[in-house]
């Protein structure tokens, strides 16, 4: 009968295995630290650069070629600024960021955009300002009329001529409101120049 021959660990071999398979743990965490710094280009980061005032096509045609992809995603009228150009970018300008990256870019229109004229008649002067500048247009001037109905908005102008609801304008044109005033000795109208008529 053989004698099968066992095999028992001494203390040194269960060390050496033990100080192996620290050694085997410590590679492959430096080697996945290593992988995840290449592959998310650690350190790499960059100042954002300023596009505003650029060529929107330009931009987007050069591709990578400024290390960045260019996205128009969004358009503005402006007045004063040259139809095409980047208003807006998305990194802002400064900040650090890594190179590959979609810059998204607010571009200027030819045109002002059209826009369906809201009902401000029966509403408070105050109220009427903030309706007409949240819908891009421009309050020209007040005009004051006898009324029970204090700094109510009687009427709305558009080029001396009442406009109804739902009309279609352009944003940045000028708008006149007629409002009440309880004053028993006044005339018939009186006109009240707003801060952009006094520029």
């Amino acid at each position: 009968m053989n004698k099968q021959k066992t095999r028992r660990l001494t203390p040194d071999k269960v060390s050496y295995h033990i100080l192996l398979a620290i050694l085997v743990t410590i590679v492959i965490f430096a080697l996945t630290i290593l992988f995840l710094r290449l592959f998310t280009r650690h350190g790499r980061e960059i100042e954002m650069p300023s596009y505003v005032g650029r060529s929107a096509e330009e931009l987007t045609q050069q591709g990578r070629t400024e290390g960045f992809v260019f996205v128009v995603n969004d358009e503005l009228f402006e007045n004063g600024a040259e139809p095409g150009t980047v208003l807006k970018q998305n990194p802002l300008p400064g900040e650090k960021v890594k190179k590959g990256r979609k810059v998204y870019l607010t571009v200027a229109a030819a045109e002002p955009p059209t826009i369906k004229m809201l009902e401000l008649r029966d509403l408070s002067l105050r109220q009427a300002q903030i309706m007409i500048e949240s819908q891009g247009l421009v309050l020209d001037r007040v005009i004051e009329k006898p009324s029970p109905y204090e700094n109510v908005v009687l009427e709305v102008l558009y080029k001396g001529h009442s406009i109804a609801l739902g009309t279609p304008i352009k944003q940045g044109e000028k708008i006149t409101l007629v409002v009440g005033k309880n004053i028993g000795d006044l005339p018939d109208s009186t006109e009240i120049v707003t801060s952009e008529n006094q520029m």
